[in-house]
């Protein structure tokens, strides 16, 4: 047993190492461990069957995690695109290919398994893989994890029932799918109660201890004995441990709930996914290949073109609803779920089982790649209307910029972005906002200028008007967005200041790096703003508090410095600028020292030369040509220093 478990150990560290390098998800990898070293590879792990009992944990805990993660007020809020586009693609998609299952010639209930299986989508692939290209929030992620959500919610269901749909007549397979249901129903709401009567208060016990090691403990025994009581009662193991999750998701240890679980679910979901790995028979795949490679393409076509029809079919624009058929194409570990289950109980075998397995292995295999190039995959589709409607896209926002110049750009209209629009306002600057949530735009007073547009689109910020605006300030709560954004940004307008918004500051390198301006952490501004507060009520004189507050923000945010010293007034007009230096400038080849820039009234906070921006240049650096110049101070001595800079005197 030892020497099985470290065979495993190794083979995984190698080739989940390998595929994540690749770009894969680790899924990947450990599919190909089972695969490697299973009965039909090498055949190096003997004890088969131990390894598959303990891989039946990671199931569990697998669905403990979705229950965790399954959001009651989420589904609501969305609920007419999760039950009603989530509702068809999952009933419509097992339908299909369940009819096509039973057409070749596998037996009823057999074809309606496999049609369930191949209904359903990886959540763990997809929204990984959203949220690090920064679409979470965009309608076509919205979309998609809508889909996933009632996906998740049906496998669920399916679990619930399947165990009862394999003998007797229709009628009185419906009498026990309703028995089934009911008592599933039974079994939440007894383990609802259990969970406000005894789990929370027993959380709350356990969290005095400050122990992780004791809270694990409390974790683990209520996810299994939850388990294990609905196994009690005639369900599945799996289903017992969503429904645990589901309650302890109620709680306000969530949270540390999800986090203190997540590797021991890892490992144990690992083991589930060798083990399903272990199942494909190269020897059967060798000699039907073109047969498996036919049904996965076949797989993938049917089901993006029926994700595809349906979303458009909601309402949603062309381009969205074809990149949501393509990220959706695949099968996913749920597929796996359904189909391990379906093999343990003798409906799916032989060689359709090894059709159906490996095809849903490929399509995994696929998936990172569909989810990852929809977009591009969607410009090159021979479809006129998708070029339309992406045109239309650009021609919206550059209607709502229409011959704004010197403007704002505001990248997101959230709380932030709104605020920032308010002071804009204020002060008579004109700007234009831009962002993917729909309900921000039905709120929006008709005096805001806002429109739907996605910031992380080049040839949106393009219609924005990015040529003419004097500052673009990014506000969105997903770094990744705002990374790809500021990357459009430098890319097209390098000499325009860009001020980013970060929620802490893990981030704040790469962002500057990228070609920001300035980052703003929230974290900092929040800490600092009540350590103000703090200070003041314990005494301190006030014109201390905020000399210490000013000198802490002048260090960390040197180039908004003349701001936040703004109480004096003859600074309140003191504002960024970036000069760029042409070959044959004055500048060129002369040291900072020797410019003596601060008699003209200006500060160079930053150069940024070849793109890598170098805060805080001390007297000797030597300014080459190319390089930009960023720095602080009226407008009347910033155009005095881009005279001087150019060509070697001021027009004053």
């Amino acid at each position: 047993m030892i020497n099985s478990i470290l065979i495993l150990l190794i083979a995984s560290l190698l080739l989940v190492a390998l595929v994540q390098r690749l770009g894969l998800s680790p899924i990947i990898g450990f599919l190909l461990v089972g695969v490697v070293v299973g009965p039909h590879g090498l055949g190096v792990v003997p004890d088969y069957d131990v390894i598959q009992q303990m891989a039946e944990f990671g199931i569990v805990f697998l669905m403990f995690t979705i229950g965790l993660e399954f959001s009651l007020s989420r589904l609501w809020a969305d609920r007419f695109m999760v039950l009603g586009l989530g509702g068809m693609q999952v009933l419509l998609a097992a339908a299909v290919f369940a009819l096509l299952a039973w057409a070749l010639q596998l037996p009823p209930f057999t074809a309606v398994v496999v049609g369930a299986a191949l209904a359903m989508s990886s959540t763990a692939i997809v929204s990984r893989l959203l949220i690090e290209q920064g679409e979470l929030n965009s309608l076509y992620g919205r979309a998609t994890i809508s889909i996933l959500l009632f996906q998740d919610l049906a496998t669920v269901i399916f679990l619930m029932i399947m165990p009862v749909m394999m003998s007797g007549s229709p009628l009185s397979q419906a009498s026990d799918i309703a028995l089934a249901l009911a008592k599933g129903a039974a079994v939440f709401l007894a383990l609802l109660f259990v969970g406000r009567l005894l789990i929370r208060p027993l959380f709350r016990y356990i969290a005095r201890f400050h122990s992780a090691e004791l809270f694990m403990l409390a974790v683990l025994t209520v996810g299994l004995g939850a388990a294990q009581f609905a196994h009690a009662m005639g369900l599945s193991l799996a289903l017992g441990g969503f429904m645990a999750g589901l309650v302890v998701g109620e709680t306000e240890f969530r949270h540390q709930v999800e986090s203190d679980i997540r590797p021991f679910q890892d490992v144990l979901l690992g083991l589930f996914f060798i083990t399903v790995g272990m199942l494909v028979d190269l020897e059967s795949l060798g000699q039907n290949w073109p047969t498996v490679l036919l049904v996965t393409a076949g797989l993938i076509l049917i089901k993006g073109l029926l994700v595809g029809l349906l979303t458009r079919a909601s309402g949603i624009l062309l381009a969205t609803a074809a990149r949501t058929g393509i990220a959706l194409a695949h099968s996913g570990e749920f597929s796996l779920v359904i189909l391990f289950l379906a093999l343990q109980m003798g409906v799916l075998e032989g060689a359709p089982a090894q059709m159906v397995l490996t095809a849903v292995l490929l399509s995994m295999v696929a998936a990172p790649l569909l989810v990852r190039y929809s977009y591009a995959m969607v410009q090159r589709l021979p479809v006129k209307s998708i070029q339309q409607s992406d045109a239309a896209a650009s021609d919206a926002v550059a209607s709502a910029a229409g011959e704004l110049s010197s403007h704002v750009i505001l990248c997101g209209y959230g709380r932030v972005g709104k605020n920032v629009a308010w002071l804009l306002d204020e002060e008579k600057v004109e700007y234009i906002a831009m962002d993917l949530d729909p309900s921000r735009l039905k709120t929006a007073g008709e005096d805001e200028r806002i429109t739907y547009g996605d910031a992380t689109r080049r040839h949106i910020l393009a219609a924005a008007g990015l040529e003419r605006a004097q500052a673009v300030v990014i506000t969105f709560d997903d770094w990744r967005a705002a990374l790809k954004t500021l990357g459009h940004v430098h890319m097209l307008r390098p000499d325009i200041s860009a001020l980013v918004r970060a929620t802490d500051e893990k981030h704040l390198d790469e962002l500057l790096a990228a070609g920001a301006t300035e980052v703003i952490p929230d974290t900092l501004e929040t800490s600092l703003a009540i350590a103000t507060h703090v200070l003041t009520l314990l005494g301190v004189p006030v014109a201390r508090v905020v000399e210490r507050s000013d000198r802490i923000r002048a260090d960390r945010y040197r180039l908004l410095r003349g701001l936040f010293n703004g109480r004096r007034p003859e600074n309140r007009r003191e504002r960024l600028g970036i000069i760029a230096i042409p070959a044959h400038a004055f500048a060129a080849g002369q040291t900072l020292g020797e410019l003596r820039l601060s008699e003209h009234g200006v500060h160079v906070t930053a150069v940024r030369r070849h793109g890598i921006r170098g805060a805080n240049p001390d007297a000797n650096m030597r300014i080459q040509a190319q390089d930009t110049l960023i720095v602080h101070g009226t407008p009347e001595a910033l155009a005095r220093a881009e005279q001087y800079l150019l060509n070697g005197h001021d027009s004053a």
